[in-house]
């Protein structure tokens, strides 16, 4: 299948939403199958580290969190903000199962945590602008950690659309998207690593009039 645009995607996931597939299950399969290809590329992984950012890509890597933590692992979130600031609704839903956790660590960016994994969960295909701050030093630190790295939708400062990067850009070894691939994303493995097309469950009549 050709790449899709940014704003396609944000149009197919609204149209399926008004079919009445609610986006908190997307976000739901997204982290579902985004961990299913963690732990088939990094089956050993016991600590995870997952770094969100406070739009949907943060709601993803919550659903990783506790699926991770389902699984076994040691799980440490660091959220780019404050909860009371999260932008969607299923972020702060996501957030509110978080909070009843106990097999997962909510705290800031804790650097000698000595992940076997880091999940960049962080800005995906909502990037615009300067990477700013706690964005830009968590980046700096997800490059500089000896460890396996995964990306979800898009490695935080590459823009999914165009595939120009910021400085700093997540580098990481696999990225997982979701019902299409983006069109930007094919021209970057420097940044991406692997790619894997995730389906998350969207209906195929919600792309009607768009694609």
């Amino acid at each position: 299948m050709d790449p899709i645009s940014v704003d396609q995607m944000y149009r197919i996931e609204e149209a399926g939403h008004a079919m009445g597939f609610e986006k908190k299950f997307m976000m739901e399969n997204a982290g579902a199958a985004a961990v299913r290809r963690l732990l088939e590329r990094a089956p050993s992984a016991k600590r995870v580290q997952v770094l969100c950012g406070m739009g949907n890509n943060g709601g993803d890597g919550m659903v990783m969190a506790r699926h991770l933590a389902g699984h076994g692992a040691q799980v440490s979130l660091a959220l780019m903000g404050e909860p009371g600031d999260l932008r969607t609704e299923e972020s702060r839903w996501n957030w509110s199962l978080l909070e009843r956790m106990k097999s997962v660590s909510l705290a800031k960016l804790d650097e000698s945590f000595g992940p076997d994994v880091i999940v960049d969960a962080m800005l995906g295909t909502g990037i615009s602008g300067a990477i700013r701050e706690p964005y830009a030093s968590a980046i700096s630190y997800l490059n500089r950690a000896p460890c396996f790295k995964v990306a979800v939708d898009a490695p935080s400062g590459l823009d999914p659309q165009t595939g120009e990067a910021s400085e700093p850009a997540c580098r990481c070894d696999i990225t997982v998207t979701f019902h299409r691939m983006k069109e930007g994303i094919p021209s970057r493995p420097d940044l991406t690593g692997a790619v894997y097309v995730e389906h998350i469950g969207i209906p195929p009549e919600a792309q009607e009039g768009i694609l």
